[in-house]
């Protein structure tokens, strides 16, 4: 077992080697997963049936819930590195999972590092303006309200514990062909509509595997309490990313609609992403992390 007084002990140098636990380790989780070299990963899991794809990955599962504190004490002292991606609970305005996890990282040695996948929701609505990691949060849903306090909670965790370096990454949509859900087509296919150009907002986007070098390259280079936009360099309005998405699979362009429109004929979910407009810099990530995009453009990252 790990010492209690350094992350990996006095243990012999065969031993000594990072150790990485994944903490919400889906699809974006599995790829940081296969980047790793020369790291053991470790991956918290509360389903059984995740077990065998885990283990199959290279990942060794942990068998607990965040919804359970007690079950996740086990994790002190596990890891010299904690990638937190596990979401909030869809209810509330605080997000009670990261704080049993950070709790529990407080009960022994804590981590070199933690890398904590937030929300660029949390800025709120910016009137389509450049946004930098500086700005002021502005978060007017309920979805990104358990955002903010996860990132305090990650923040003060770090305070407590000198010699942690605790980044927070601000990720906007997530897309690849190779993820469940990673594409507009099947919007496109159901023919959902889009704002008319006057009432439309830019929205922002980054590729699965783009985020997954940015969250490895966080863990090694992230500065402490830092925040990162984790974004591509495309400049795109909603309306013409769906345009692109559909001359791209050769299907119909959406139908526009009035905002007003909108807000009688599209559920309140949908319409939310529809209310914020910003532009991420995302100058930060490219000059610290020294993250180089692989797919800069969507249309780079979409076929």
């Amino acid at each position: 077992m790990p010492s209690n007084q350094t992350p990996l002990g006095a243990l012999p140098a065969r031993f000594r080697r990072e150790r990485l636990l994944i903490v919400g380790c889906g699809d974006v989780g599995l790829r940081v997963a296969r980047t790793q070299r020369h790291v053991r990963i470790l991956a918290l899991t509360s389903s059984a049936s995740r077990v065998p794809a885990l283990r199959a990955a290279g990942v060794t599962p942990l068998m607990g819930n965040l919804d359970q504190p007690a079950s996740v004490k086990r994790l002190a002292g596990l890891a010299t590195r904690v990638l937190h991606l596990a979401p909030p609970p869809l209810q509330g305005h605080t997000d009670p999972r990261t704080l049993a996890l950070t709790r529990a990282l407080l009960l022994r040695t804590a981590p070199h590092s933690v890398v904590y996948g937030s929300t660029s929701g949390v800025y709120g609505d910016c009137a389509g303006d450049w946004v930098s990691e500086t700005r002021a949060l502005n978060a007017t849903t309920p979805r990104a309200q358990r955002r903010v306090d996860a990132e305090a909670r990650v923040r003060h965790f770090a305070r407590l514990r000198a010699g942690v370096r605790a980044s927070v990454l601000r990720i906007p949509g997530i897309y690849a062909p190779d993820r469940e859900g990673g594409t507009p087509r099947e919007r496109l296919l159901r023919g959902s509509p889009v704002l008319e150009a006057p009432d439309d907002v830019f929205t922002n986007h980054i590729h699965a595997d783009d985020l997954a070098r940015a969250c490895q390259l966080a863990l090694w280079r992230g500065q402490t309490q830092r925040r990162y936009n984790v974004n591509d360099d495309a400049q795109l309005k909603m309306g013409d990313y769906f345009d692109l998405a559909a001359q791209i699979y050769n299907l119909p362009k959406p139908p526009r609609i009035s905002r007003a429109q909108a807000q009688i004929e599209l559920p309140a979910m949908q319409l939310s992403f529809m209310s914020e407009s910003r532009r991420l810099d995302n100058r930060r990530m490219k000059r610290e992390l020294r993250l180089q995009l692989r797919y800069p453009q969507v249309q780079d990252g979409l076929v």
